[in-house]
């Protein structure tokens, strides 16, 4: 029997769209939508290929999802190639099938059945597609938010096809994310021999007490929204490989993912004034790729919770658990976001793979979501 989202995903999954690259699936995507109407406008950056599209006027619902995925890893160990999508026991398999290339797909097919059935609907209906979301994520979506911006476009509703479903679609609602700051750490000491100590000054020996604070303290204690903020050692480095010499500059790097209780700006100077008490000679550089953001209730949210509740008779949890997304870009145009795909047990690992019912579910989740807000 034809399916319309299994046979868009599978010619979607057929592009080795490894990150940044894009492989050919925003033309696949472009020409399905610039047939019914929609507006194409490729916008390329740097190595990025992206796309905005619309179709309408008014009130604008963007569907947002990347199409380029992680890399995969050993092939050996794949049942079958990763970009040969293969139908197994009711499973779709290959690199993307949940993340995003069947969200991609849903969002699509959701649109045509809408744009056909309703041609001269009120509202505009966007998609905001990039090729760079799961590597460096700096010519992607954050550009295409830059020119909206610039152009004083507005998205109003944005949803996010990332895998936010834990065992079944639409048993999780991802209404907002955590922030993500890092920290390069440099502690300035003196190399040495270790025979003679008192000649040397031990940057590894000095931070200790810092970097065991660091990891005690508690930043905060979250809220009703969001889990209490954390701070992972990710990395330490040292010395230069002799076991008699002491190192004479320690690095390590840190990563902070924080709610809405803090500001990235209040980390920074606690992290400095923990440094600073325990008198280390230091360097810190700071990486925040993502602020903070919620869509706690409004249109957008009780649309989605409606339209799951009517297919799946459930109701959906809302959770901000979890990494970053390119929702935290599109926050800044004020939009209300939601972040609503398909189970994520498998993504990022061999085998990724998604039940072809949840996509067939998920489209008709998406058009609901649609019909509630722009009509």
């Amino acid at each position: 029997m034809f399916c319309p989202v299994l046979e868009l995903a599978q010619q979607l999954i057929k592009c080795p769209s490894i990150s940044p690259e894009d492989a050919g699936c925003q033309v696949i995507i472009s020409a399905r939508l610039k047939a019914l109407g929609f507006v194409i406008e490729p916008m390329p950056f740097g190595d990025t290929l992206n796309v905005w599209a619309w179709h309408g006027q008014s009130c604008t619902l963007a569907f947002a999802g990347h199409t380029d995925v992680v890399p995969v890893g050993e092939t050996q160990y794949w049942d079958n190639p990763p970009f040969e999508p293969t139908l197994r026991d009711g499973m779709l398999y290959g690199r993307g099938a949940a993340d995003m290339k069947g969200s991609l797909a849903a969002m699509v097919i959701a649109a045509e059945r809408f744009v056909v059935q309703y041609p001269d609907h009120p509202g505009r209906l966007a998609f905001l597609i990039t090729s760079d979301e799961e590597a460096a994520a700096q010519n992607g979506t954050v550009k295409v938010v830059e020119k909206l911006r610039e152009r004083k476009e507005r998205i109003d509703y944005c949803l996010v096809g990332e895998p936010s479903s834990s065992r079944q679609v639409g048993d999780v609602i991802k209404n907002g994310r955590r922030g993500s700051l890092t920290a390069k750490l440099v502690v300035q000491g003196v190399q040495g021999h270790v025979a003679y100590p008192q000649l040397a000054d031990n940057p590894v020996h000095n931070a200790m007490n810092a970097l065991k604070e660091l990891v005690e303290t508690q930043w905060d204690d979250g809220n009703d929204f969001f889990p209490p903020t954390t701070m992972q050692i990710v990395n330490i480095n040292a010395g230069i490989g002799s076991n008699n010499v002491i190192p004479g500059e320690l690095q390590v790097q840190f990563n902070f993912r924080f709610s809405n209780k803090l500001s990235d700006v209040i980390i920074r100077q606690r992290v400095e004034s923990i440094m600073q008490r325990h008198k280390l000679r230091y360097q810190l550089d700071w990486s925040l790729s993502g602020q903070p953001f919620l869509t706690a209730s409004g249109k957008l949210l009780n649309a989605a919770v409606r339209a799951i509740e009517q297919y799946q008779k459930l109701t959906p949890r809302l959770e901000t658990t979890g990494g970053t997304s390119d929702g935290r870009f599109i926050a800044g145009l004020g939009a209300e976001i939601v972040e609503l795909g398909p189970v994520n047990a498998t993504i990022h690992k061999i085998n990724e793979c998604v039940r072809a019912a949840d996509l067939q579910l998920l489209s008709s989740i998406y058009q609901r979501i649609i019909e509630q807000l722009i009509l």
